[in-house]
């Protein structure tokens, strides 16, 4: 098709979904709308506010998330301190507080002000975080190297390999709460960056693509596990990580060595996720509509900023379900706020022969082993063992 007529016809799709959009948003607001979906996080501000700590305890103001039960960590000095802190003691309602217990000071001075809620609890790699003997390794990714960690069992690398994928904004200590678990089973636990992430080679257009490109990343460090001996992948995903995950299922060449998936809070349909946000920030559909319209077509790409469209259907796994054939295990909680729990439970009803669903209640997004470890690594120990 001659350019001309491309961008006749990508025009048209655009434009016919703007003329919807016209008397409820416009053509900037989806743009930006877009933008902020698929733009990495200049910096990560601070969300809580401490109010008072001693040797025992921390007194923080009451959010959303300060209230839940749990194990929790909190950023400090904007990320150069780092604290973690349990269960609720004390819920003042009067001052708008709540004090929880405090499990110790990793770095840093933990004193009244700002700070940022973590739920990876763990705020170091693994050898400050766990002690656990930590390799600091690079892979040769499509646009560069890589860098990763590699954690073996007892310090012996053995031959299989668990590839443990952080979500969107994250960083690699999320995937830490996972290793006991998988390390007690005798798997060697790889833990890679993917683009755009915090110091690693940005993508051509700084912007994520919501797994549809960072699978390839991920596809390296398997190379990669495979070259040091790996016979047998299983993969781990966190939110955005186990949209990368099924991507990787989908396109690699190395998906037939996967003989285990495992996803915490997964991202299986990343419309349903827009559509959410949509939502609770009051944009109206026709302009969520022609933000899927941009990300996709040629003719908005511009716009969007993005070098390759993202086609949100491609992650619709809900749809897409029959074209799944390797078992999955999904941990996900009906109060997940960020990443709705509809479509795992809808791809676990679809395909109940290859899904195990595990449903999980309070814990908000990316956080069910902080509301129950215990029960979260039973269950990662069953998955993992044999």
């Amino acid at each position: 098709m001659p350019a001309a007529r491309r961008v006749a016809v990508a025009g048209a799709a655009v434009g016919g979904t703007a003329a919807l959009a016209s008397g409820g948003g416009s053509l900037a607001a989806a743009a930006y709308f877009a933008r902020k979906v698929l733009t990495p996080d200049a910096r990560r501000p601070d969300d809580v506010v401490v109010r008072a700590a001693d040797a025992h305890s921390v007194t923080l103001d009451t959010t959303a998330e300060t209230v839940v039960p749990g194990r929790y960590g909190l950023w400090l000095e904007e990320g150069e301190g780092h604290a973690r802190v349990g269960e609720v003691l004390e819920l003042d309602a009067a001052s708008g507080t709540v004090r929880r217990e405090l499990l110790g000071v990793d770095r840093g001075v933990l004193g009244p002000g700002p700070a940022r809620w973590n739920q990876y609890f763990h705020g170091s790699p693994p050898d400050e975080s766990l002690g656990l003997a930590t390799e600091n390794v690079t892979y040769e990714g499509e646009l560069g190297a890589m860098p990763a960690w590699v954690v073996a069992p007892d310090g012996v690398t053995t031959s299989r390999w668990a590839v443990l994928v952080h979500g969107r904004g994250a960083r690699r200590e999320e995937a830490i709460r996972a290793m006991p678990p998988l390390l007690a089973e005798g798997w060697t636990c790889l833990v890679p960056t993917y683009r755009n992430d915090e110091g690693v080679p940005e993508g051509p257009d700084r912007r994520y693509a919501l797994g549809l490109s960072e699978w390839r990343d991920v596809e390296a460090a398997m190379a990669y596990a495979v070259d040091r001996g790996a016979t047998e992948l299983m993969l781990v995903g966190w939110s955005m990580g186990g949209a990368i995950v099924l991507q990787v299922l989908d396109r690699s060449d190395l998906s037939p060595m996967v003989g285990r998936v495992l996803l915490d809070a997964p991202v299986v349909d990343w419309g349903d996720v827009l559509a959410h946000h949509a939502r609770q920030h009051h944009i109206p559909r026709p302009v969520g509509s022609l933000a899927r319209v941009m990300m996709r077509h040629r003719v908005g790409h511009r716009l969007v900023g993005v070098h390759e469209g993202v086609d949100l259907a491609l992650t619709d796994w809900v749809r897409r379900a029959d074209e799944l054939d390797h078992p999955l295990t999904i941990i996900h909680s009906a109060d997940d706020e960020f990443v709705p729990f509809g479509p795992s439970l809808a791809l676990a009803q679809a395909r109940p022969d290859l899904v195990t669903f595990h449903e999980w209640r309070l814990a908000r997004h990316c956080k069910e082993w902080n509301t129950e470890p215990d029960r979260w690594e039973s269950i990662v120990r069953e998955f993992a063992s044999g």
